[in-house]
């Protein structure tokens, strides 16, 4: 299934979602957007996909916004940011907060808007080729896509305002080292890595892991007693629930679990 700037194809219970503008370096514009904006819902909605995938085409992940669009637009041009940082956004929250596990393959250079989609995942695999800058600043811009959110919460602050106001371009063994990234593999081992782990997630407790989402995402803006509250009520039904009673009784049975038929 394709849009018009991003393509998906599910197999075996997991979506791949790759975005299709290589030539434009899979520059974010409307139609790409929209796109993700479109397949993030489908991805959240359908039961039959228990893992999303989303990596790039071609050399690059994706550059960030697609500057020739703002230099076209003139006065219209606050508006038009405006309406495709609103899109973007709703893509990129849907797939943070779907009930269901996010892997990003980062095959290539990540900068702007394509850093924010880039470190967005539960797991992140990056190829060695792949580097990551903020960019925005270096052309008189500011971040979006939630940089400002994940940068802090993932390296702490010292290390986002490097990249934030330096832009410094970071290699993918610096961001494996300081926590940006979860693992680095060389450029021809990224897609079978990603299939691997998104594998292993679609036949895992899908309805765990969205649990599992749901309380680090909150865990950042939380204080420990709720928090813990929280994770008190989550475990219970956890166990409660048909994930769990499998989960206890392959433990019990020496065996184990099948979680992909509860």
């Amino acid at each position: 299934m394709s849009g018009s700037a991003i393509t998906m194809r599910i197999e075996a219970g997991v979506a791949w979602l790759t975005l299709s503008r290589p030539e434009q370096r899979n520059a974010v514009g409307p139609d790409l957007a929209q796109s993700l904006h479109e397949f993030a819902e489908r991805c959240a909605d359908d039961i039959a996909i228990r893992c999303v995938v989303l990596t790039g085409s071609g050399r690059f992940f994706c550059v960030g916004g697609d500057i020739d669009l703002f230099a076209g637009a003139g006065e219209d041009v606050e508006v038009m940011v405006l309406a495709l940082a609103h899109r973007l956004h709703a893509g990129l929250l849907r797939l943070a907060t779907m009930d269901k596990p996010l892997v990003i393959a980062v095959n290539g250079p990540a900068a702007g808007a394509g850093l924010s989609l880039a470190i967005s995942g539960d797991i992140v695999v990056a190829a060695q080729s792949a580097h990551f800058t903020a960019a925005y600043s270096a052309v008189g811009l500011t971040p979006d896509g939630g940089a400002t959110w994940w940068l802090p919460r993932l390296i702490g602050m010292r290390r986002a305002q490097d990249m934030v106001m330096t832009n410094r371009r970071v290699s993918a063994d610096e961001a494996l080292a300081i926590g940006l990234v979860t693992q680095v593999v060389p450029d021809e081992d990224l897609e079978t890595t990603a299939r691997q782990i998104a594998a292993s997630f679609a036949a895992g407790p899908v309805r765990a892991y969205a649990k599992c989402r749901a309380l680090l995402l909150a865990s950042a803006d939380q204080a420990l007693a709720p928090q813990l509250e929280a994770e008190a009520a989550s475990i219970a039904a956890a166990c409660a629930g048909a994930e769990g009673r499998e989960g206890v009784a392959a433990v019990a049975e020496k065996r184990s679990p099948v979680f992909s038929e509860v």
